[in-house]
């Protein structure tokens, strides 16, 4: 009678484990919340507002993609290599950070669909209306940042077009040194130029965009499936009812 008993207690016990298991794994009507990984400052994509607060694309996407969808996240500001991290730990759920999809990273995480193509501009400063191109460039010094796309452009084009690189390890110096003119002009990362002008840096765009790497969110390899889907869904969405475009003007001047 007692081993009966016992056998009828753990068979209970057990039942209830498994249904506080499913509940929390469970994402519709759990109440689950989503935990986000993202870089610290990344501008304009995730950067910390006067208050404290993150903002940025990211942040904004992130905040209406989870109410078409929604889903409940948190977000959590680990620094770039550090979400990464956390995401091969599974850790965190997600990461959004301007995270470019390449074939090394597909071989640990899911991508969504691209939801942004950054790639090279070039800027000048704003009183200047003799440097219009690139074939403007011959003869004169032109600024990069290392281990930008800007400077590996600049790099590939530097003989086509006859000018010298010189090279710097901070945009907001190499905006000064462009202004006050000893380089004619600057090739940096698109989104980054494009919102450093709408912060008032004091230059301007003078060519078109060429072409860079895509952003993505990204999820665990084989993790997270649902997550992944309601995102791309989400994304396509914004970009069918406008709300897409609006946040990247919020941050980025053509």
């Amino acid at each position: 009678m007692k081993k009966f008993i016992a056998i009828m207690m753990s068979m209970l016990m057990a039942a209830g484990f498994a249904g506080c298991g499913q509940a929390e794994g469970t994402d519709e009507a759990s109440g689950k919340k989503y935990v986000i990984g993202t870089d610290t400052t990344f501008a304009p994509f995730e950067f910390q507002n006067s208050n404290g607060e993150m903002e940025g694309i990211d942040m904004d996407l992130l905040a209406a993609v989870a109410a078409e969808e929604g889903f409940d996240y948190e977000v959590k500001a680990l620094g770039f290599d550090a979400a990464v991290q956390a995401l091969e730990a599974q850790q965190v759920d997600g990461v959004i950070a301007g995270m470019s999809i390449t074939d090394k990273r597909k071989e640990s995480f899911d991508f969504s669909e691209p939801y942004f193509d950054s790639g090279v501009i070039m800027g000048v400063a704003e009183n200047n209306d003799t440097v219009n191109g690139y074939e403007d460039l011959n003869g004169q010094k032109v600024a990069v940042k290392t281990g930008t796309e800007g400077s590996a452009f600049a790099d590939s084009i530097k003989d086509q077009y006859g000018f010298e690189i010189v090279t710097f390890e901070d945009s907001a110096t190499m905006y000064e040194d462009v202004k006050l003119g000893n380089t004619v002009a600057c090739f940096e990362d698109y989104p980054v130029l494009g919102y450093a002008i709408t912060q008032g840096v004091g230059l301007k765009t003078v060519t078109d965009k060429e072409q860079g790497s895509s952003y993505g969110f990204a999820v665990p390899k084989g993790q997270n499936a649902e997550l992944l889907q309601q995102f791309n869904d989400g994304l396509d969405k914004l970009k069918k009812n406008g709300k897409y475009q609006e946040i990247l003007d919020k941050y980025i001047a053509e």
